[in-house]
């Protein structure tokens, strides 16, 4: 791939993952205080949902202002913890963990539930896509000089 097709990949993948985080963090500050009343002594749902929507924020910000291989990788652990905690809480009753209250939901509503899980899951897969890119150009190319060999002669 030339540096201009490069190029253009690496931005259509920072756009997914930052309109995929926007969605991730609009859901969760939408849907936090719905989420107000189940809680422990220490913790309740709409605190953990508005540190989430924070996260989401802080690695969309990161990478959309610099986008190197640990801001895609900050992304990605943001927007795939995210997804793998809904799908975790969707399907199975992990119950209270300590601080964390039951985060049960058996239930695909509301709406933003859905678009939250799709949106971190684009974003979780176009960021990782972007750290391989990323970390392929941040490494040289081999040369034969620094592997210590010489190039092949021919036989006669």
């Amino acid at each position: 791939m030339d540096a201009r097709k490069r190029s253009m990949m690496q931005v259509a993948l920072v756009v997914v993952v930052v309109v995929g985080l926007v969605i991730d963090a609009w859901v969760h500050l939408d849907l936090a205080s719905a989420f107000k009343n189940n809680k422990t002594s220490t913790l309740n749902e709409a605190e953990l949902f508005r540190a989430e929507a924070v996260g989401a924020i802080v690695a969309a910000l990161a990478l959309a202002v610099r986008p190197r291989r640990w801001t895609a990788a900050l992304a990605f652990v943001v927007a795939g913890g995210g997804a793998a905690l809904v799908v975790l809480y969707r399907y199975v009753n992990v119950g209270k963990i300590g601080p964390i209250p039951n985060m049960y939901d058996p239930f695909w509503g509301p709406a933003g539930k859905t678009l939250s899980v799709w949106g971190e899951a684009i974003a979780a897969l176009a960021a990782a896509g972007l750290f391989v890119m990323l970390h392929a150009q941040a490494r040289p190319a081999p040369s034969n000089a620094a592997a210590g060999s010489r190039s092949p002669q021919l036989s006669r």
